[in-house]
């Protein structure tokens, strides 16, 4: 149920956003719970960001045309931020526009070069708009961000800031 202003009254952290992601990964994050920062989507307090239902439909379509073919051919994958609010984007140094305020990227855990590899082979199959490996200046890659975007064209742009 979600009211007039596009908040939700109740959210379903259960809910599938594809056969193997569920909402709840995709909202869930570490850095919020340190910092006791609700990261709900709902009121816009930026430009950037989306309403709720936008969010949890563009979270869907980024589980099911890129994250879902990436577990259906590797097994198991390690969302470690999906959406984010802007207080929550603004504490982990994200970029002004980034695509997590409208539920439109993913940052995927990754643990060697290997598996950063496996990872890159099968998402360069799918429909990304962006995927960047990251961190920027770090001798070992720990996640991998993924953005696909519903309305327009997707760039299938592959940024290396190692």
């Amino acid at each position: 149920m979600i009211n007039n202003n596009q908040n939700p009254t109740f959210v379903d952290l259960n809910q599938r956003l594809s056969p193997h992601f569920t909402l709840g990964e995709m909202l869930r994050s570490g850095r919020a719970i340190q910092l006791n920062i609700d990261n709900m989507p709902g009121e816009k307090s930026s430009p950037f960001e989306a309403s709720y239902t936008d969010v949890v439909e563009n979270l869907k379509a980024l589980s099911m045309n890129v994250l879902e073919p990436l577990r259906q051919q590797v097994g198991r994958v390690i969302i470690t931020s999906g959406y984010r609010c802007q207080e929550l984007n603004d504490a982990v140094g994200g970029v002004a526009n980034s695509q997590h305020l409208r539920g439109e990227a993913a940052d995927i855990h990754v643990t060697t070069r290997e598996l950063l590899d496996k990872y890159t082979r099968v998402l360069l199959k799918t429909d990304f708009d962006q995927l960047i490996l990251e961190p920027v200046n770090s001798p070992v890659t720990r996640w991998l961000h993924v953005s696909y975007k519903r309305s327009g064209k997707n760039r299938h742009e592959l940024i290396d800031k190692r």
